[in-house]
């Protein structure tokens, strides 16, 4: 097994953040305190803090660290805020999240992945944070609307009935576009008029698919 990064690795990941433009200081200390090396695959362990995307088990990947130090800058968290997010995975993203607001709900359709990323989570003390085998185009046994959405998979288009989950003022990132190309994370805010659409940065994703996964 590898050794946990060095301090140095940590330092350049931080400062590669920055560079790029993160600049939310409470998102920098949070990637900062969550140790990534848990969520990538053993022999990847020595390039975790590396700005790359990285494979996991069941074809998906853990995305590289700046899409997510962005992704959850752009949410604008708040401590009060319940979030959902579609596409658990590794667990990475929930786990930052987690640190920055009251609630998690992750859905992932791969069984495999959940009951992993659940374990994880449960290690690191992120305790309000439910991991939730399902379909995120169909979220029936969610109950209650959220603050904050997040997709961490690619899709051709927002389901309407997941910006309906929106609490007003809410905020949802996702990558829109086609699942093998380049896709557009777009921001919506949810007004009192209707739901305001802002494109902000191109982004690879893999394909969010329906359905609960029948393999792995």
């Amino acid at each position: 097994m590898s050794a946990a990064p060095n301090p140095p690795e940590k330092m350049m990941f931080q400062l590669a953040l920055r560079r790029r433009g993160i600049s939310d200081l409470t998102v920098l200390r949070t990637m900062e305190e969550i140790p990534r090396e848990m969520f990538v695959e053993p022999a990847d362990r020595d390039n975790a803090y590396r700005d790359s995307a990285l494979g996991i088990a069941c074809g998906q990947t853990i995305s590289q660290p700046f899409v997510v130090a962005y992704m959850t800058e752009q949410l604008r968290l708040q401590k009060p805020h319940r979030v959902l997010e579609i596409g658990t995975g590794s667990g990475y993203q929930a786990a930052i999240l987690s640190r920055l607001c009251r609630d998690v709900l992750t859905v992932e359709r791969y069984r495999t992945l959940a009951d992993t990323a659940r374990t994880r989570l449960k290690k690191l003390g992120c305790d309000n944070v439910e991991v939730m085998l399902g379909d995120g185009f169909d979220l029936v046994t969610v109950t209650g609307t959220f603050d904050r959405v997040i997709v961490t998979a690619a899709m051709e288009q927002i389901p309407e009935a997941l910006m309906d989950r929106l609490e007003p003022g809410g905020i949802l990132i996702a990558p829109v576009g086609p699942h093998h190309g380049t896709q557009t994370l777009i921001r919506v805010i949810r007004t009192d008029t209707g739901f305001e659409r802002k494109e902000l940065v191109d982004v690879r994703f893999v394909p969010a698919l329906p359905g609960i996964a029948r393999e792995l």
